[in-house]
Parts: structure tokens; sequence; C-alpha cells
């Protein structure tokens, strides 16, 4: 088996970190280990995506071998998205992902807010960040 190094340029694996890391692509995901769904159901689901994007993320998902797409000669023609075998094992992943998001979302938004307001207080007292003269020395250098 080859050896991947995502922290590589040029490695095969740090373009497939990019496709899984998408938002759009996880949140598919999460709805397809529920079992089988229809495109507008996904979309319906999944709020704030736009039908071009759902396209996308499910052209993706299918072009990586996460969804399987099966389309049924019907009218109008009804098409269904299925995790495969290497869907399943990457959600099992993005799941723990997801339970930590929800778990700390809260603390993420107050460490937003806190931010903010240092930046806020620094600013209007003309005072700059801790590291702000390092950077400042770099960027004329």
């Amino acid at each position: 088996m080859a050896k991947f190094n995502a922290l590589s340029a040029r490695c095969p694996a740090r373009d497939v970190l990019g496709h899984i890391s998408d938002k759009w692509t996880v949140l598919v995901l999460v709805i397809l280990i529920e079992g089988t769904a229809r495109f507008n159901e996904l979309r319906r689901r999944i709020d704030g995506i736009t039908q071009k994007m759902l396209t996308r993320t499910l052209r993706d998902l299918e072009e990586n071998g996460f969804v399987s797409r099966r389309i049924y000669a019907e009218v109008p023609p009804r098409v269904e998205y299925t995790l495969t075998p290497l869907g399943h094992s990457l959600v099992k992943v993005l799941d723990t992902v997801r339970d930590w998001a929800n778990r700390h979302a809260g603390d993420v938004m107050t460490a937003r807010e806190r931010f903010a307001r240092s930046r806020a207080l620094n600013a209007a007292s003309g005072t700059r960040g801790p590291g702000a003269r390092a950077r400042s020395v770099r960027a004329t250098a």
C-alpha cells in the first residue's frame, strides 16, 4: 500500500482532505448515513444549500467513491443517492467531528466574541495585540 502525506503539496491525500472537509460534503454525508435519499430531500434538509452547490457536491462525492447514484427510468426520472462502503467508513470519522462541533459551538462563539472585543478595544486605544510588532517587522523585511 502506498504511503501518503497530506502535508506534502503534491500528495493525493491533500486533495482527498480538501474534498472531505467541505461543509456541504459533511452535511450531505450526515444525512446519507440515515439511508438512501433523493435530491430534493437532501436539498430540503440542508438549509442554505443551492441546487447548483448540491449538484456539484453530489457529483464530487460520486466521483470520489463516497456515494452511489441510482437513476430509475420513470417519468419524471427518480434519482437516489446512497453511501458506498467507502462513504460509510468516512462518515464514522465525520460523526465524531460533527458531535464535537455540536458540543463546542458555544465555546467557539464565545472565543470569537472575546477576540472581537479585544480587537475593538485595541483599535479604540490605538494599541496592537500581542505579536503585532513581530508581524509588522516581518512584513517590512
